[in-house]
């Protein structure tokens, strides 16, 4: 049960009532703060595009990195429709190439938590200090295991959107701090039949403490840590935390 296959094609349906406009205007301004108004951007685990062709819009020329060809063929007809110019990549994050630096990078919705391996955290991180122009900047979010662990979050969804509907599961597991998230799609065809499709998709929850440690290791600048789309230090409760570092020599 490959992630981000089947749901690829349905993932913008589902994923409807994710504000990325919101997302996209915090990104813009935190880059803005470290003088990142234009420039060269990457963006990991750009999934179907939608924050990539945001990031766009707001003036920058975007290189988008995902490791699933389903979500990238979504991610190239938005481009086609936009008429941006975004390069996508298929690649692993964990072992990505570019052709040159990048003025600054950034990664969202919760991408490195699927990142479950500390080895592979520190390796990602010290593949961006890489590719990053000199002091540049690297923004990314995660979410802790206090949004894993929140009730409402593990009960059982069940989602209907244009015929197609998906049940979604989570399964938290405390000692390794691994959330599952089982996904059952069925998927209307032309001809009214449906097509049940499975996923697993399986995130880790990283505390504070090791992102930093992760990214001394790789090399980077730990900037700072700020409570999802405000300037708030986060705290015990804090579900997602967005991290800014900066390229620190290579």
């Amino acid at each position: 049960m490959d992630a981000y296959t089947g749901f690829a094609g349905v993932y913008d349906e589902f994923m409807n009532n994710v504000p990325y406009r919101e997302w996209a205007a915090y990104l813009t301004s935190l880059f803005g703060e470290y003088g990142i108004t234009s420039g060269l951007m990457l963006e990991l685990g750009c999934g179907t595009g939608t924050m990539t062709e945001q990031m766009a819009a707001a003036g920058f020329d975007l290189i988008g990195i995902d490791s699933s060809e389903d979500m990238l063929s979504e991610a190239l007809e938005k481009k086609f429709e936009s008429g941006h110019d975004i390069l996508y990549l298929c690649q692993d994050m964990r072992e990505f190439e570019l052709y040159g630096t990048v003025a600054a990078a950034y990664s969202v919705c919760d991408c490195l938590n699927y990142v479950t391996q500390y080895e592979d955290l520190v390796q990602v991180f010290r593949l961006v200090n890489n590719y990053l122009d000199p002091k540049g900047l690297f923004i990314f979010d995660f979410n802790t295991a206090c949004a894993y662990r929140d009730p409402l979050r593990q009960a059982p969804i069940v989602e209907t959107q244009d015929g197609d509907t998906m049940i979604w599961e989570n399964f938290w597991e405390e000692e390794s701090r691994q959330n599952e998230h089982r996904l059952t799609l069925f998927l209307e065809d032309d001809d009214g039949r449906y097509e049940k499709v499975e996923e697993l998709h399986v995130q880790k929850a990283w505390e504070p403490s090791e992102m930093k440690q992760a990214l001394k290791e790789a090399g980077m600048e730990f900037v700072a840590a700020y409570e999802a789309l405000t300037h708030t230090k986060p705290g015990e409760s804090s579900t997602r935390i967005y991290f800014l570092a900066r390229e620190n020599g290579k």
